[in-house]
């Protein structure tokens, strides 16, 4: 399985964003995504929804959108 750092920093990479821009696209701050990206915590229930509504937006494959879902 992989790691939610690695899910998180695929999506935000595959989109061409910075902490920073992902961040606010996803309504969030450059200081929580830093820290999901460095196995410092992981999205919650809510972060997860708008990672999700992020992905499918921007046609995120299937596989990458389950992945997310199944961050714990």
């Amino acid at each position: 399985m992989t790691k939610p750092s690695e899910i998180i920093k695929k999506i935000r990479t595959e989109a061409g964003l910075t902490q920073e821009e992902f961040a606010h696209a996803i309504s969030s701050t450059m200081t929580t995504v830093n820290r999901w990206e460095n196995d410092k915590s992981t999205p919650n229930r809510m972060a997860k929804a708008l990672l999700i509504a992020f992905c499918e937006n921007k046609k995120f494959n299937k596989a990458l959108i389950e992945e997310v879902r199944n961050i714990r």
